[in-house]
């Protein structure tokens, strides 16, 4: 099947099919006399593998450790289930920071007047540097809103 067809079975775009072959994620596909890639069920089987461990939010290079594993009839199911878990704790870690990016903003939000004024605690909490880089850049946090919130409140 040419890859038009590869991408519509497997959920993958043509585009992406084309980056994982350069990439040397999948192997090339086999060419026809003319050229146009020619794919496989198999092949069309190992994007869906693909597309559903990029759906599970696993990074290329792991999706190549485990499209190894997958093809490696002596594997260890071990050796799978510590990439899992490599990947859920950085998953739950990823949400954790998430979750205290939402709170601060939700306290920005709350602290923030939304009138007429210019003072705005936001703004302000988004102005201030990390003293400790010592360039003045303004340091992506999650977590505390620091004073200036509670100055412009009151």
């Amino acid at each position: 099947m040419n890859i038009g067809e590869a991408a519509k079975k497997s959920g993958i775009s043509a585009k992406m099919i084309r980056y994982y072959e350069q990439t040397g994620l999948i192997p090339p596909a086999q060419r026809t006399d003319s050229g146009y890639r020619d794919y496989s069920d198999r092949d069309v089987h190992m994007l869906s593998f693909v597309r559903r461990a990029r759906d599970l939010g696993f990074s290329v290079e792991v999706i190549g450790e485990l499209l190894g594993l997958w093809t490696d009839q002596s594997r260890r199911s071990a050796d799978v289930r510590q990439l899992a878990e490599g990947h859920l704790s950085n998953l739950r870690r990823k949400i954790d920071e998430l979750e205290a990016m939402s709170e601060t903003l939700e306290t920005l939000i709350e602290s923030c007047h939304g009138d007429h004024r210019p003072d705005c605690p936001i703004i302000a909490d988004l102005a201030k540097s990390d003293p400790g880089s010592g360039r003045g850049k303004p340091k992506p946090r999650a977590g505390a809103v620091g004073a200036a919130v509670h100055a412009v409140k009151l």
